[in-house]
């Protein structure tokens, strides 16, 4: 069952973040520390635009420097969670790069794969769990998106498709490097990837890709945000410090990574949040009862 904070995370109406206003997105706060990202182009099907790709850069950069902010749930308005790039919009970038030559063309789309690759990455650099919440279709850039995310929950509804090589292309912004370590089976990945075929609700849990999957949006909302408001009733150094180091482990040796650890922890163990944990462990109070320090 949910704690009445959790209901209430769930339930609160909106309020329109400060600080973040956009084109293509809606930033809110929820109560217990909780942002809500949803991609809100819903006329269009939540296609990512050009103003998409920049504004997911400020919008994460912000919320990495936002101490009030402990975890944040992306989502989609309308009917569905994306529908990928939106090419019309992107054409004239895409199909008319600029460069006087070859050299010169390369380096300007080189450059603009890496700003690209950098809308996504950021919410991997976020240090704040990311909770993806995914109905309907998660297309293309969809799922480079959701596979920057640290935890996804989805509706019954939801799809999944690797969508780029029915445009011609191989996906260049994080689904190639990310899927096949989310998902852990290569043959899966290769599957989805050559074929672009739709990695249904059910295929999505049983590989791995989804944690939960919910009977309908609703549902969905409602258990992402108790999620969000359970982690963010645990110690901000504890939480963000175990993302830092997931991700640094993930993409090292196990020797790396314990020293890496080992170095993050000899200031980080330092922290009065232990004590406050310990004791509230010790006098059988709930997590939610202490007042941890903003981070």
């Amino acid at each position: 069952m949910s704690s009445p904070a959790q209901d209430e995370a769930s339930k609160a109406a909106p309020v329109e973040a400060p600080g973040h206003s956009y084109q293509s997105l809606r930033v809110t706060s929820r109560p217990e520390h909780i942002l809500h990202v949803q991609i809100n182009r819903p006329e269009k099907r939540n296609a990512m635009n050009r103003a998409f790709w920049s504004e997911m850069v400020e919008c994460f950069n912000k919320i990495s420097e936002d101490a009030s902010c402990r975890a944040v749930v992306v989502s989609g308005e309308g009917k569905m969670f994306t529908s990928g790039i939106d090419l019309m919009d992107m054409a004239s970038v895409l199909l008319q790069p600029q460069g006087e030559d070859v050299a010169r063309i390369s380096w300007y789309i080189r450059n603009l794969l890496s700003k690209h690759q950098e809308t996504f990455s950021v919410i991997e650099k976020c240090p704040k769990p990311v909770i993806a919440a995914i109905h309907g279709g998660c297309i293309g850039a969809g799922v480079d998106l959701i596979t920057a995310c640290d935890i996804r929950y989805c509706a019954q509804d939801a799809f999944f498709q690797v969508k780029e090589v029915d445009i011609g292309l191989a996906a260049d912004v994080g689904t190639l490097q990310r899927l096949p370590r989310v998902i852990g089976s290569q043959s899966l990945v290769n599957e989805l990837a050559f074929t672009a075929r739709k990695l249904m609700a059910d295929e999505a849990l049983s590989s791995g890709l989804v944690s939960r999957v919910f009977p309908d949006k609703e549902a969905l909302f409602d258990a992402a945000f108790s999620l969000a408001v359970e982690i963010s009733s645990k110690s901000p150094v504890a939480v963000q410090g175990t993302k830092v180091n997931l991700l640094y482990a993930r993409d090292h040796p196990v020797a790396d990574s314990l020293d890496f650890v080992r170095n993050w922890n000899m200031s980080m163990l330092q922290t009065d949040d232990i004590m406050k944990s310990v004791q509230a462990a010790m006098e059988k109070k709930e997590l939610k009862s202490v007042t941890f320090s903003r981070l």
